[in-house]
């Protein structure tokens, strides 16, 4: 699997739980190509396969690799440091909002999240990297 040649922007998302992978895909997949990953190992594998997305949304708490890992991994590389990441986590201490971002994060929200909260964020980013903003 991979990301198509539409030109629609791509967000690759990194989420193992099934409800959650269900409400992004819902709220995000109207308007952008959307590809699920449910492990940050599985994403790094798909970004080295040649899949470009404009940006990453990832929870903190994936197995075998965390959402701070995977950060870590890419900001390493100097073709994927450029991906803007989103990193949203049940976790809501200052101390790991901090650690997100100052290791790469783009921004951080926590769970539960309203979903036009998330998308504004996402439209945010996509605006500020010079992406065209869908209209949700």
């Amino acid at each position: 699997m991979g990301f198509s040649d539409t030109g629609q922007t791509k967000i690759l998302i990194i989420e193992d739980d099934n409800y959650m992978q269900l409400i992004l895909r819902k709220f995000l997949g109207k308007a952008y190509e959307l590809e699920i990953c449910p492990s940050a190992l599985e994403a790094l594998s798909f970004l080295q396969n040649g899949n470009i997305p404009d940006l990453v949304i990832s929870d903190l708490n994936t197995p075998n690799l965390t959402g701070l890992d995977f950060i870590t991994q890419i900001s390493s590389s100097d073709f994927f440091r450029s991906i803007p990441v989103i990193i949203v986590s049940g976790e809501d201490s200052s101390e790991t909002r901090i650690r997100c971002l100052d290791t790469g994060a783009d921004d951080f929200i926590v769970k539960p999240f309203n979903p036009a909260e998330l998308e504004a964020r996402v439209r945010a980013i996509l605006r500020r990297i010079g992406k065209s903003v869908q209209s949700l």
